[in-house]
């Protein structure tokens, strides 16, 4: 019985060497609660979706959101956002994306949301010569406002199109390349390198905000 279990635990427990394993066994339970908690809990990634009017940000953003595109065109007009839910290396993070317009009208309201951001899709049309060449001024707007440590993305849209292109791969690759950034071809209407694209960013962010913990707090080995 329950008496005959105690006693004969008490007699094991004398005739053992005495080990203080209680408080380690009790902070290695705690931590990995701790951890199940945290596990838990969503972390939460901020990024946003910048280029030029008509390259195609809010069917970029609904085809990962919500799995639809659109063929028609209408202009957002200040800020929209979507949230989605995401797994990457064991971790849950709850990612918001905002969509900003792209009109010069709306440039002084969505000025005011770079900070928020940790990472930025910057996205140019493929068939657009002039969208592309924006892509300059919108990473210069990104590094005036956005944190130190934002990252960037940069992305030719409507690869789909390829009757229409004007500008080739190699050219964004090489603009790419200049600014510092990652380059994607990517089309919302065939959803291709969609999902990649936010995935590669939210890892890239992950990533980048590891370095910066472990270099403010290096572990201790």
């Amino acid at each position: 019985d329950v008496t005959e279990d105690c006693r004969g635990l008490s007699r094991r427990r004398r005739r053992a060497a005495p080990h203080h394993t209680g408080a380690p066994a009790a902070a290695a339970a705690a931590a990995a609660a701790a951890r199940r908690v945290a596990a838990a809990r969503a972390a939460v990634a901020s990024v946003q979706v910048k280029g030029n009017s008509s390259v195609g940000k809010t069917s970029f953003l609904f085809r990962y959101a919500d799995d639809s595109f659109t063929p028609a065109f209408v202009s957002t007009v200040g800020i929209d956002f979507k949230v989605k839910t995401i797994y990457r290396n064991d971790k849950r993070i709850k990612l918001q994306i905002w969509d900003t317009a792209g009109q010069e009208r709306y440039r002084t309201i969505t000025t005011a949301y770079y900070r928020g951001a940790m990472g930025f899709i910057l996205m140019y049309d493929i068939t657009n010569e002039e969208s592309f060449n924006a892509v300059q001024d919108w990473s210069t707007q990104i590094k005036t406002y956005s944190w130190d440590n934002a990252q960037v993305l940069l992305v030719g849209n409507k690869c789909d199109m390829e009757d229409e292109r004007v500008v080739s791969s190699e050219r964004g690759r090489q603009l790419a390349d200049h600014l510092g950034f990652e380059f994607f071809e990517a089309s919302a209407k065939d959803n291709i390198n969609v999902k990649q694209t936010f995935e590669r960013l939210v890892d890239v962010i992950c990533e980048k905000m590891s370095e910066s913990l472990d270099t403010a707090d290096p572990a201790v080995t």
